[in-house]
């Protein structure tokens, strides 16, 4: 057992936790964090993607002593009172059909345009594809991403 100071959107938690336990397993089944998905537990899928220090990672593939002293961003965390742009351009541009995917794909798409304010259509591609959607095809993933980042670039 070790104890953890996590800062998760913003909110500092102090948690006891046993040695080996995934930050996935803490951010839902302790914090109640339910976006942050379980899948694949492999670090295959992206369903559990959140980010940390801005930079996604694989929650399932993290431990939660790994996270200790850097920021963590889940899905929660965006869109607290309106929602992100990215967010509402995965609407807009009918980029979710079940959700399963899509904090993941969100997450991911926000380190990228956190980094790459204007990536092309390759950038996106390449930095979504550590993340699985069975539904949708990705097209309208990927038009989503360039619509946010067009929109993030005009918002102040």
């Amino acid at each position: 057992m070790k104890t953890v100071t996590l800062d998760v959107n913003g909110k500092v938690f102090c948690l006891d936790v046993p040695d080996g336990e995934l930050l996935i397993e803490t951010l839902r089944d302790r914090l109640g964090f339910l976006g942050t998905k379980y899948s694949c537990l492999e670090g295959d899928c992206g369903v559990c993607t959140v980010l940390a220090d801005g930079k996604n990672v694989l929650s399932c593939l993290m431990l939660t002593v790994e996270a200790e002293g850097r920021k963590i961003t889940t899905i929660e965390g965006l869109g607290q009172k309106d929602l992100h742009p990215i967010q509402q351009a995965f609407i807009d541009e009918g980029a979710v059909q079940c959700g399963f995917c899509t904090p993941g794909m969100i997450l991911a798409s926000k380190s990228l345009l956190d980094a790459h304010p204007s990536p092309t259509q390759d950038e996106v591609v390449h930095a979504l594809d550590g993340n699985l959607c069975r539904c949708t095809g990705y097209v309208r993933i990927v038009n989503a991403v360039l619509s946010a980042a067009r929109k993030m670039k005009k918002t102040p």
